[in-house]
């Protein structure tokens, strides 16, 4: 056995230096910003463009006396900032469950002696001792070690464990050491071995203090809340002037001052959708609840919408892209090769080869038996297969499990007993035991890397299997697979010294090992790629095993440049340095250069979603537009940083959130398109009617009531519209591109100008027969906005979203009773319609009907991309 050697200073820091560093340094802890007051929180949500928008209806719905409307509006601000609050509040877990990363206590050694301490009183220059199953307590160098095996995929991203060394680089070729292999992170696991490290960082100076400071970020507007924002002013300057030249040509006709204020103050109401953030709510809560039915948690309800617009999906390799786990998938030996199925840790899965023999059962014997892992079967609280120790140790137990029935080879080791070893080190790349046989034989086994086994002094045989293996190993590594060979040797007596026994063994084959990629993850990425979505896989792993991934999934094309962290200088700082846009796969990236990719790509123009799983993927889920962490192996920091949770950790998952997403967005511009219209054609309405001998087309009152009826239930109801089935068949959106871009502007006008001429061809009709037209206007106003509710509808002649249907039928009665009850007529100063009068101003809903499927069936026709109906 390899033994540790001697370190200088064995003794450890005094208790007086300790002290004196713990004051100096602070705390090994990560350090918490003080939460928001809840006065602060509510101001931030107040502040939102939305909620600025529905407080100042509020105020003019107050100033004109329309109660209802404003208890409608206040009510929708209450529910909106509730849920803001809770959001936020629940995303603040993130730098909390980094904490829990942390190790509960260190072994250190102190005045010559070594105790147990809590990890928060550990101090740079401690020196800490670790065992397999320990969490490292704070970044060090390793100055001892012995089989040192430590998993680091949470903080790098390496989906196989890194070997660690005490050793110098010494130059000589095959022995030096990388300096990442001598140094330890914070947060990582001990998998096998164990070693004597020095403190080097603690704190926020450490790999988990550093990530924390990094999720000290947030998103900003959402894609939604931006255009949002542009609407509101241009909503607001329009509607002002539209409204000051009513009031002005209402005086200049000789109309009061005090009626002319009110109606202008009423037409501002009608212009601005009030209904908005009730409907993007709807939206938001009903596409979240359809996504949680398949699996997605939404943390943020805005995180729907974004991923409507997200123009690039960035994900992460291990545990996103992969399974998380390794798995043998090659077998190659002197006699031929072979496949092996399945995934997991688990015996399901099979060995397919032409080739027959004990070739391949020799081969996986020896990898079990130089093998210091073990996998335990599925319990009540794991129901899964699960690997304890190395993971690639791991997967050769797993193929040797799939042998199937009889796999017998040369030489029988039923009953074998390990008697020695010469554990794995990161120097000589290799790992040796020695076991008994039950007929008083030995069997020598050694796995280890192929440029060093298949060297002349260790192998025996003709140079020409060398010479195909080791051509057949660079294939393997070419392809991604981290590639083992296998050796063994029959001996009588056991050997003196172990080391020294590593001769004339005899080659038994290769093994290819790789994380492979999920059964879904090809077809999701050909979805985005359909939807007209970039996808980039950032990732800490080696370049060459990134690229064999991304060309399994069809990523990228053979020949495409993959670039690496050491190429990134000058990204993400605003200098000329590399550009992301038009890279599909990044390799060796740190958690600062992820946040850099992605902030880069933000700063583009892209509308970028984040997808992973690690505490290294955390800053930049909090960076991204949209953070999407893996609920089921995936870490509790990532998910507490995400906005959505995947939690069956389904990639197809989230080409479904992306369509619920577009869902939303299609909804938005569509009650905007009704909403618009309306209130445009009410202000055309009051500006032309005049010139048709209308003197005052509609009263305060009337306008208020059309505009309750219009744009309440049935606006809301729209925002439960399914989604166009050719949704995910087009490109998202141009981020810069107007809510009301793609010619919904145009759309708005038009249906504007026949709403308008609709409803004052009823009221010229009423005035030139001598009937109430005032009141047969303002039912026909009503009945036409109406009437383009439904045929708006995303899938018209259908029963779904039967809501829209109902809200608009109970509106239109409720605009019809406006002329009847006597207590509405008094209250809006309307006139009882004969039968004919209604009949006539009620035709109109057809009229509105049959326009607004016109107007979709030629914006259909043009095929515009980015239309959302």
């Amino acid at each position: 056995m390899a033994t540790l050697t001697h370190v200088d200073g064995p003794a450890g820091l005094s208790d007086s230096d300790a002290a004196a560093l713990l004051d100096r340094h602070g705390p090994n802890e990560v350090a918490v910003r003080r939460p928001a007051s809840m006065v602060t929180r509510i101001v931030a949500q107040l502040r939102d463009p939305l909620i600025l928008v529905l407080l100042v209806a509020v105020a003019l719905t107050l100033g004109t006396g329309d109660y209802p409307d404003a208890v409608i509006i206040g009510f929708v601000v209450l529910v909106n900032s509730t849920v803001g609050i809770v959001q936020e509040l629940r995303a603040e877990g993130a730098v909390a469950a980094l904490t829990a990363l942390a190790a509960p206590t260190a072994r250190v050694r102190r005045n010559g002696s070594t105790r147990s301490i809590p990890a928060v009183q550990v101090v740079p220059g401690d020196i800490v001792e670790l065992g397999q199953g320990d969490i490292v307590p704070a970044d060090a160098v390793v100055v001892e070690a012995s089989a040192l095996l430590v998993d680091e995929a949470a903080l790098t991203g390496e989906s196989a464990s890194v070997d660690k060394s005490a050793h110098p680089a010494t130059g000589t070729p095959g022995t030096a050491v990388h300096a990442d292999e001598q140094r330890v992170s914070a947060g990582t696991v001990v998998v096998r071995g164990r070693a004597v490290v020095r403190v080097t960082a603690t704190g926020s100076a450490s790999a988990t203090g550093r990530i924390a400071a990094l999720l000290d970020t947030g998103p900003g507007l959402t894609p939604l809340q931006r255009r949002l924002v542009g609407l509101g002013r241009v909503l607001a300057v329009v509607a002002g002037v539209l409204c000051v030249i009513v009031a002005a040509l209402g005086l200049l006709r000789g109309q009061p001052l005090e009626l002319m204020v009110v109606t202008a103050i009423s037409l501002v109401v009608a212009a601005v959708p009030e209904s908005l953030p009730a409907v993007v709510t709807l939206s938001l809560a009903l596409g979240a609840g359809r996504m949680a039915a398949r699996g997605a948690i939404v943390r943020r309800l805005s995180a729907v919408e974004t991923l409507g617009s997200v123009t690039v999906i960035a994900t992460d390799k291990t545990g996103t892209l992969t399974e998380g786990r390794m798995v043998v998938e090659h077998l190659w030996t002197p006699a031929g090769e072979a496949s092996v199925s399945g995934l997991g840790y688990g015996p399901d899965g099979e060995l397919h080869s032409t080739v027959r023999g004990p070739g391949f059962a020799d081969l996986l014997t020896a990898a079990a038996l130089c093998n210091d892992a073990a996998v335990e079967p599925p319990t009540a609280a794991t129901p899964v297969w699960t690997a304890v120790g190395d993971p690639t140790e791991a997967a050769l137990l797993t193929a040797r499990s799939k042998l199937g029935a009889d796999p017998s080879g040369t030489i029988d080791t039923t009953g074998a007993r390990r008697v020695a070893e010469v554990p794995f080190d990161s120097l000589r790349r290799r790992m040796t035991t020695l076991h008994r046989l039950t007929a008083g034989l030995y069997v020598l086994t050694c796995k280890g890397a192929p440029e060093v086994l298949l060297d002349e002094r260790h192998v025996r045989g003709p140079g020409q299997v060398r010479d195909v293996a080791t051509h057949r190993a660079a294939e393997f590594a070419d392809a991604g697979y981290r590639v083992l060979a296998v050796a063994q040797r029959v001996l009588t007596a056991p050997p003196a010294r172990l080391a020294e026994a590593e001769t004339d063994l005899q080659l038994l084959g290769l093994v290819a090992i790789a994380d492979p990629p999920r059964p879904e993850a090809a077809d999701a990425i050909a979805a985005c790629r359909t939807a007209g979505i970039a996808t980039v896989l950032i990732t800490g792993d080696h370049a060459a095993t990134a690229t064999a991934l991304a060309r399994r999934l069809h990523l990228i094309e053979p020949g495409e440049t993959v670039r690496s962290g050491d190429q990134l200088e000058g990204i993400g700082d605003g200098s000329d340095g590399v550009s992301p846009v038009g890279i599909h796969v990044f390799a060796r990236i740190s958690p600062e250069q992820k946040l850099d990719i992605v902030q880069a790509l933000r700063d583009a123009g892209q509308i970028v979603a984040m997808i992973g799983d690690g505490v290294n993927d955390a800053p930049a889920l909090r960076r991204a537009d949209i953070g999407v962490a893996m609920g089921g192996r995936g870490t509790e920091v990532a998910r507490q940083a995400a906005d959505l949770v995947l939690a069956d950790d389904d990639l197809a998952t989230v080409a479904a959130a992306v369509e619920e997403g577009r869902r939303v967005y299609a909804n938005v511009r569509r009650f905007l398109l009704y909403a618009l219209a309306g209130g445009t054609a009410e202000i055309v309405v009051m500006l032309a009617g005049p010139l048709f001998g209308l003197a005052l087309p509609l009263l305060p009152a009337q306008i208020l009531w059309v505009n309750l009826m219009t744009h309440g239930l049935p606006g809301v109801a729209l925002g439960a519209e399914p989604a166009d089935p050719a949704a995910m068949t087009r490109p998202p959106r141009p981020p810069a591109q107007s809510v009301l871009g793609a010619g919904l502007w145009q759309r708005i006008l038009q249906l504007a100008v026949v709403i308008a001429a609709t409803s004052l061809a009823v009221g010229w009709w009423g005035l030139t027969h001598d009937q109430p037209w005032q009141s047969m206007l303002f039912v026909a106003l009503g009945a036409t906005q109406l009437g383009t509710a439904i045929g708006v509808r995303a899938r018209p002649g259908t029963w779904q979203n039967p809501f829209l249907l109902w809200a608009t039928a109970a509106a239109f009665a409720l605009q019809v009773l406006a002329v009847y009850l006597p207590w509405l007529r008094e209250l809006l100063d309307t006139v009882a319609l004969s039968l004919p009068e209604l009949a006539t101003a009620s035709a109109t809903v057809i009229i509105g009907y049959l326009a607004a499927r016109l107007q979709t069936w030629l914006a259909v026709r043009r095929a515009r991309p980015a239309d959302g109906h």
